[in-house]
């Protein structure tokens, strides 16, 4: 590998990990296992970045790269530690409303289907288009506009979303996810 191609993948890297292990995070529900799954995205990366560095938009290739790895474990048969359904003492409302409100986002994010949660994530977290997300998921844009209408309608009556810490005056499920990104 020439020393000017390394530097290539080192900034991408460099300036690219931050994003890359949220929208990872939000897919995988677990901090670890969106560390890992990036790095598996940036390796298969690596291996093309030939392709990566020619396509139109190399953030792109990469998302599809990091849903298409994420996609895989699933495929994987794996054994999760369930520590419990529900905190055992209720919480008391303070400042932290909003982690509790995040908190409360990412277990129904948890809860959608693979597909569903990848178009929600896509569209609302990572905030692009469905023209964008299509592409990246390697569907139509009717297929991005079907599943994210059908995961923002079980969001909308998730019983984790219900709760007092909603009280902000919003029921728009895309807003309450265009803002959990801050």
């Amino acid at each position: 590998m020439r020393p000017e191609e390394a530097a290539e993948i080192h900034d991408f890297v460099q300036s690219r990990w931050t994003r890359l292990v949220r929208t990872a995070y939000l897919l995988t529900g677990d901090h670890g296992e969106a560390e890992d799954l990036v790095q598996t995205t940036l390796v298969k990366a690596h291996a093309a970045w030939h392709r990566v560095r020619s396509s139109d938009n190399p953030d792109a290739y990469v998302r599809r790269i990091l849903v298409n790895a994420n996609a895989a474990r699933f495929r994987k048969r794996r054994i999760t530690q369930l520590l419990g359904a529900a905190v055992p003492e209720a919480r008391v409302p303070d400042a932290t409303h909003r982690v509790d409100q995040r908190d409360a986002l990412l277990r129904a994010l948890a809860r959608l289907p693979a597909r569903q949660r990848a178009v929600v994530v896509l569209r609302y977290w990572d905030d692009l288009g469905e023209a964008e997300v299509a592409r990246i998921l390697g569907c139509s844009v009717g297929t991005v506009k079907s599943q994210a209408a059908k995961g923002l309608a079980k969001l909308r009556v998730d019983p984790g979303l219900n709760g007092p810490q909603w009280d902000s005056g919003s029921d728009d499920t895309s807003e309450v996810l265009a803002h959990g990104r801050h």
